[in-house]
């Protein structure tokens, strides 16, 4: 009997997880599907365990055999030898089982990866490789269906569904994550999404990982789609831990999915397994827990609501509205490194006084410990009325520290902020300390916008729209200007608002960047770079040690003169103004960066920008 004819005449119990098992053994120092070559015998005892705990349904050990994901352990050579030996131990599981067994060739989701092959990878790329491992998998002609898992983000999966349907004809489940109840991450209902599946072509549609039991009987419960439609669910074995030697583990008891399993049914779920944490105890307990096979129409307590897509306030960032017809300045301060904030305040009042546009707040930059930017962000706007520009970097937060410092900053009434990669933090105070990089400064750029529509990154209501603006990093030193401006284009492609770009000492940069945005038509406001030097020795390290920034030898050579000379400030002060000049005919934005709190270099030069402006109204 076919697999869609097994799903029209009784409820099928699937397999549970295959990494759990493998992981106690092996670690995850390697691809645990490259174990179908190496350990071909463990990855065989898996499958045969599911079977004699009652499964009707495996999956091939192929959730991430793909080249984008093989990459990171260096075998993405492998990628057929891979799938093709997954396929024959599962098959040859199946002629050992003493009951009917399908076998689906899983294929896993990209989106939610944060390795950088992927994060890098353009659509082509990534539909190469979905059509080498499918390709790889068809290729036995052993298979009973296909099985996409693990999809966070919709759009990937229908595209990745509706690829696979122009290729075979056998039966496709298509299951995708929730972080929350019954919505996928960009607010779409998981309603609407097994509507959307169910109507692009897939015989099946279901959901698996990150929840238990308990969340995903809620998100079919409230489930309302046509009586036709097949659903699935692999729920994880509770939410992870740690035991005492570091090792992930999952506490959820084989018993509680014996309960879990009638009421499934009960749902209307044609297909019931498990995900992360499961094992043959947890599948044993499924067959026992059901009652019955019989197929159970599945029905809908309550009709979800999809949250509602907030618009924002809109109307403040003063600073962004006067740059577009006039001379602006921004001034970038770090943030003390003790307690002793009288200075910093003092310095700041005297910024606004000359009539400074925004103060950025550096985010421990040279990965250098400070008070953290958030907090001194909040002073300057609620006890000086400063607007400030906060820097958040990738580098010291996770994905979850990053979304919880962007909800905390719209509670601050803090809307602008700077997305940067952030300084290696071996370069700090504390050498042994790592960088994060889950994301990429333009995935951050991404993830600050969503909340703009009020919508949580689990997909949740936030019941606020934000109204963040966003400022992308740009280099203009880089040798290939023309070919480095794609980055802002792509930045913009994710939401930038604006851009704010790494101190300038060449004019020479200033052109060749105005040139090349005018001439790929790249129309954002753009806030130049001015650090004033101080000394000789503060330009050679500028030109030595610190990456991204070249200075000219006719820079060079003037501030060792000036050092002969014993007028190092005024010269710095002077070629910091004559960068001005040249930045102000391209551009209207001037970024000064603040050298060692010399407040009063600064303030001169604010004041030489804003004197612009009445130059230009005479």
């Amino acid at each position: 009997m076919e697999l869609r004819q097994a799903l029209q005449q009784r409820v099928l119990v699937a397999d549970g997880a295959m990494g759990t098992l493998l992981y106690g053994n092996y670690g995850i120092s390697s691809a645990f599907e490259n174990l179908n070559l190496t350990h071909p015998d463990t990855v065989l005892r898996v499958h045969q365990s599911y079977i004699n705990a009652g499964a009707d349904i495996i999956q091939t050990n192929t959730y991430a055999a793909n080249r984008l994901k093989l990459t990171r352990y260096d075998l993405q050579d492998q990628v057929s030898a891979i799938n093709q030996a997954a396929v024959k131990l599962a098959v040859q599981a199946r002629a050992q089982a003493d009951h009917p067994v399908y076998i689906l060739g899983t294929i896993g989701g990209l989106a939610g990866d944060t390795d950088q092959t992927i994060l890098q990878a353009t659509p082509a790329q990534r539909t190469a490789s979905l059509t080498e491992q499918l390709t790889a998998l068809l290729a036995t002609e052993q298979l009973d269906g296909l099985l996409l898992e693990t999809y966070y983000d919709l759009a990937e999966l229908l595209t990745a569904l509706k690829f696979v349907k122009t290729q075979t004809d056998l039966p496709v489940i298509t299951n995708v994550s929730m972080l929350a109840p019954g919505v996928l991450r960009d607010g779409t209902t998981f309603a609407d999404a097994v509507s959307q599946l169910a109507a692009a072509g897939a015989d099946v549609v279901g959901a698996n990982c990150r929840l238990g039991p308990y969340y995903l009987a809620q998100s079919f419960e409230t489930l309302t789609v046509p009586a036709t439609v097949k659903l699935a669910v692999y729920p994880n074995s509770g939410l992870p831990g740690t035991d005492q030697d570091g090792h992930v583990v999952y506490d959820g008891e084989p018993s509680y999915f014996e309960e879990y399993a009638e009421r499934f049914r009960q749902l209307g779920l044609n297909i019931i397994g498990g995900c992360c944490g499961t094992t043959p105890l947890h599948t044993a307990a499924l067959v026992r827990g059901l009652s019955s096979r019989a197929i159970v129409s599945h029905r809908s307590q309550v009709v979800q609501q999809k949250p509602t897509k907030l618009t924002p306030a809109m109307g403040q960032h003063p600073f962004l509205q006067k740059v577009a017809t006039q001379k602006t300045a921004l001034v970038e301060l770090d943030p003390p490194k003790d307690f002793d904030t009288t200075k910093f305040f003092k310095g700041a009042q005297r910024l606004k006084a000359a009539g400074v546009d925004g103060i950025t707040l550096s985010d421990n930059s040279l990965a250098t410990v400070r008070i953290a930017n958030a907090t001194i962000a909040a002073e300057l706007k609620l006890t000086y009325g400063i607007t400030p520009i906060v820097h958040l970097t990738t580098r010291d937060h996770n994905l979850i520290g990053l979304q919880s410092e962007i909800m905390g900053l719209h509670s601050l009434g803090i809307e602008d902020i700077l997305a940067v990669t952030g300084d290696p933090a071996k370069l700090g105070d504390f050498p042994g300390a790592t960088s994060v990089g889950d994301v990429r400064s333009v995935e951050l750029i991404k993830l600050i916008k969503q909340f703009n529509s009020g919508i949580g990154p689990t997909g949740n209501s936030l019941k606020q729209a934000s109204d963040f603006r966003v400022a992308g990093a740009f280099n203009p030193n880089a040798y290939r200007t023309n070919v480095s401006t794609k980055s802002i284009e792509r930045k913009i492609s994710y939401g930038c608002d604006y851009i704010i770009t790494q101190p300038v000492f060449d004019l020479a940069n200033v052109d060749a960047l105005a040139d090349a945005l005018a001439a790929n038509q790249v129309h954002i406001p753009v806030f130049i770079g001015v650090m004033p030097l101080v000394s000789k020795r503060n330009a050679e390290f500028l030109h030595h040690e610190v990456h991204g920034i070249r200075l000219p030898k006719v820079v060079l050579e003037r501030m060792g003169q000036a050092e002969i000379d014993d007028n190092e400030r005024a010269v710095g002060l002077q070629i910091a103004k004559e960068l001005i000049d040249g930045i102000c005919a391209r551009f209207n934005g001037v970024h000064i960066v603040t050298p060692f709190n010399r407040f009063k270099t600064v303030i001169e030069l604010v004041n030489y920008v804003q004197a612009k402006n009445l130059t230009l109204t005479k």
